[in-house]
Parts: C-alpha cells; sequence; structure tokens
C-alpha cells in the first residue's frame, strides 16, 4: 500500500503506465492501493470460483460471472475484486466506454493474499466499501485455510451470515439452484 496526502481519482489511474499485469492498482476513498500478480494458489481458487459461477449462469441465463475486472463506484473508489457475478439487468448498463464496471455488482469475491495488511484490507476496508455500494453479497476466500465467509446485506450492509470449510457446500439465496462443494474450490 503506498500511503501519502494525495487524493488518487480513476483519471490519475488512467495516467499510470502499464506494466503488463505485474501490479493491481485500486483506490479506496481516494487512497491507492498497489499490490503484485498473486499466488498461483490464490489465481486458482478465483478460478475455479468463476468456473462454478460460469456454468450455473449459462443454465439459468440470469447475469454474468467475471476475473478481476475493473469496477468503478465513484471518481475515488476504483478496485479489481477477484471475482464478481452479476446480473443481466445490472449488466446492461453498467459498462463505460472502456469496458469497466460503473454499477455495483451483486456479488464480489476476494481471495485473500498473504500477509496482515492485505487481510485488513480485503475484511475491513474492501467490506466497508462494498456494503456502502450496495453489494448484495461478499465471498472472502482464504486459499491457506481452505475456508469461505459469506457476508450478506442485512439493515443495509454486508454482514458476516456463514464461515464455510472444506467438507461443507456453497449455496446462495442469490443464486437460485447454485451449489458448489467448497473443497473443488481448492483443488
Amino acid at each position: 500500500m503506498i500511503s501519502n496526502s494525495l487524493h488518487w481519482t480513476i483519471r490519475d489511474l488512467n495516467a499510470i503506465p502499464d506494466d503488463g499485469g505485474w501490479k493491481r492498482y485500486e483506490i479506496i476513498d481516494g487512497e491507492l492501493f498497489v499490490t503484485r500478480a498473486p499466488h498461483i494458489r490464490h489465481q486458482g481458487a478465483g478460478g475455479n470460483i468463476h468456473v462454478e459461477l460460469q456454468i450455473w449462469s449459462r443454465q439459468t441465463q440470469l447475469g454474468e460471472p467475471f476475473q478481476a475486472p475493473g469496477v468503478i463506484f465513484s471518481p475515488t473508489n476504483a478496485v479489481i475484486p477477484d471475482v464478481i457475478w452479476i446480473s443481466r439487468k445490472r449488466l446492461a448498463n453498467g459498462i463505460d466506454e472502456a469496458g469497466h464496471l460503473i454499477v455495483a455488482p451483486e456479488l464480489m469475491v476476494e481471495v485473500l493474499s498473504p500477509g496482515e495488511l492485505n487481510e485488513q484490507q480485503d475484511k475491513e476496508v474492501k467490506l466497508k466499501l462494498y456494503s456502502l455500494y450496495g453489494v448484495q453479497e461478499y465471498w472472502i476466500v482464504n486459499w491457506q485455510l481452505k475456508t469461505l465467509e459469506i457476508y450478506r446485506r442485512s439493515d443495509a450492509q454486508l454482514q458476516l451470515a456463514a464461515t464455510l470449510l472444506e467438507g461443507d457446500t456453497l449455496t446462495s439465496p442469490l443464486l437460485p439452484g447454485f451449489s458448489a462443494p467448497i473443497a473443488q474450490i481448492f483443488l
């Protein structure tokens, strides 16, 4: 994380030279966060979630999952979650000319990277941000512990609803009929 008195905006992000995808640049409340390309197991867990959501989405035609999309909530809040799922209705009017989402997806998924600061960013900073902008469900995936925390919107904020372990099955009222064994996410 780079922290200083500057107030970063999406305009500033657009001026940063492309580094070939080795770094991820996000801004939350005007603060710049820079992270490296994640661990291969991190990417594997996110990819497996994407596959499960893709299979369900093709069957239901209710929406689409995306991996590492740009999501712009405001000029000072732009993130790149690991996976999202968005309904067709929101997606229809929710993309800017550069291909970034400019509406909150119903589901955001973050796979934890090692380190206390990374965990704090996903479990506190992004949880508050996603609550503020109306995300309906937020999954925090820990590939090291093989757990998945589900936060659901209740009383206008995201609150912890369940922590799933390797023997559990992931379901969601947001995704009718969706079901995925947790163990399959961490193959």
